[in-house]
């Protein structure tokens, strides 16, 4: 592992900070997430220095000498600036103490001390000195460097006081255990089970931006699997803990919903970085415990978990506090459709078919095809290849009927201005009538998709409805 502070001491920017502390009499470090990965050999573009005084002055006075803006948030107590591309943030100094129903804490001045006894986890209460009698040494009062050397999550402090004290911590434990592949020391998992009720004080947005990070992660089943063994999924996302478990009946059980779940969108990861595509992985099949029913002869059957599905996800997105917007509609579309192109690989591919599904998909197509072949998963391995094989004929497919009927982003070439125009009607229920049957005649191949043939047709469409061009 690397020793740490070396690209530390290369940057002028630290000397700079070194020298006006001193001129202020008071102590400053470099502190947190910037430390730990200088020796996780990680790239960091933004740096916490933590100051046994007013942060606010140290950074002000900084920002003064390399002519930077310097950025004030009086009510956080913290200052900031930008140096060549990296944000450094400078605080006093902390201890804090919590009151059982909020994880905003009672703040008070401290020493360096007092504030690496704050922080999460041991890795993040590192901190490098900016002295001048010992600049660049390690300050690691908790073992952080042996931890990081084991890949260990553990808390400075009793789990049960840190967890107790800022409940998003035990999420934060997890996310951390995700992006950086550690391993949770079992004391603070157990600590973690015995606190999940506290995430009650927590606001909504909090835990859903832990989520993000998450499902961003490399492989994001880590967490995923420790949000539900530790009791916190159950908490926050209980629709999705409900996918966990088998039901047996007649001696023929179904598929662990749950554990597949985690398996598409850790398949889905390496292909895609849009968080939202990744969430309607994690969403696909969230209707399925209320359509479960077991059939006998057949089996068990999930029919029409995808619609249930759909449905549900506006809210799931109401009950994190996620955006109510385009994002939204995009992943319950996405669980909606789901089930589509699976249908196309077992049938016969059909233009009419293929035509339906890139006009409900619309620019949206490539992402449920990167969604649906994620979702394929099974132990018969050579199942699994044959279908990925079949599902290169409909990516096929799908290319040569957009080329040539242009569907995806369909308009239907007869508007009900045109309708109302030629028949000289006012708003009817005639117009949809015939706008319908001209769209279903292009989907269904009976015409091409172009105005002439959509005219004539919808010229017959309205002879059969009684009525004559307003002209006649």
């Amino acid at each position: 592992m690397n020793s740490g502070n070396d690209i530390f001491l290369k940057d002028k920017i630290f000397k700079i900070i070194s020298q006006t502390a001193k001129e202020h009499g008071v102590r400053a470090f470099v502190i947190g997430g910037f430390v730990r990965d200088c020796f996780l050999q990680r790239p960091r573009n933004d740096i916490d220095v933590v100051v046994e005084g007013s942060g606010i002055e140290i950074a002000k006075a900084v920002g003064d000498k390399i002519h930077s803006k310097v950025s004030v948030f009086r009510n956080f107590g913290t200052a900031m600036f930008k140096w060549n591309g990296i944000e450094i943030e400078f605080v006093g100094a902390r201890k804090e103490s919590y009151n059982r129903n909020s994880r905003k804490p009672i703040v008070e001045d401290g020493t360096l001390e007092d504030d690496q006894k704050r922080r999460d986890f041991t890795v993040n209460a590192l901190a490098f000195s900016l002295q001048e009698e010992d600049y660049g040494n390690l300050v690691d009062p908790f073992g952080g460097v042996a931890d990081l050397q084991k890949g260990l999550l553990r808390t400075p402090l009793d789990p049960d006081i840190t967890y107790s004290d800022d409940p998003l911590r035990m999420i934060r434990a997890i996310r951390f255990a995700t992006q950086l592949n550690f391993t949770i020391v079992p004391e603070s998992l157990e600590s973690i089970k015995r606190n999940r009720k506290r995430l009650e004080i927590l606001s909504r947005e909090r835990i859903a931006e832990e989520m993000h990070k998450i499902l961003m992660a490399e492989k994001p089943s880590i967490g995923l699997n420790l949000l539900q063994q530790t009791g916190l999924m159950e908490e926050f996302l209980p629709q999705l803990s409900a996918l966990q478990g088998v039901e047996t009946l007649e001696g023929r059980g179904h598929k662990e919903n749950f554990a597949h779940t985690l398996q598409v969108v850790d398949n889905i990861a390496p292909h895609t970085d849009n968080l939202w595509l990744r969430w309607a992985a994690l969403l696909h099949d969230i209707g399925k415990p209320a359509t479960k029913k077991y059939e006998p002869g057949t089996g068990w059957t999930f029919h029409g978990h995808e619609i249930v599905g759909a449905k549900m996800v506006p809210g799931i997105f109401k009950q994190l506090k996620m955006p109510l917007n385009e994002k939204m509609k995009y992943v319950q579309k996405l669980v909606g459709l789901h089930l589509r192109p699976i249908a196309l690989v077992e049938d016969i591919v059909t233009d009419s078919a293929v035509r339906r599904l890139l006009f409900d998909a619309g620019d949206d197509i490539d992402d449920l095809m990167t969604l649906c072949e994620a979702d394929i998963t099974s132990k018969n391995e050579a199942k699994v290849r044959r279908i990925k094989a079949n599902f290169q004929n409909v990516r096929q497919k799908l290319v040569e009927v957009e080329a040539k009927d242009a569907i995806r982003n369909f308009k239907n070439p007869i508007t009900g201005e045109l309708v109302m125009e030629y028949y000289g009607l006012k708003p009817s229920k005639e117009i949809g009538l015939i706008k319908e049957f001209v769209k279903e005649s292009i989907l269904d191949g009976k015409i091409e998709n172009n105005f002439d043939q959509a005219f004539e047709l919808m010229k017959q469409k309205g002879a059969e409805l009684g009525l004559t061009h307003k002209e006649d």
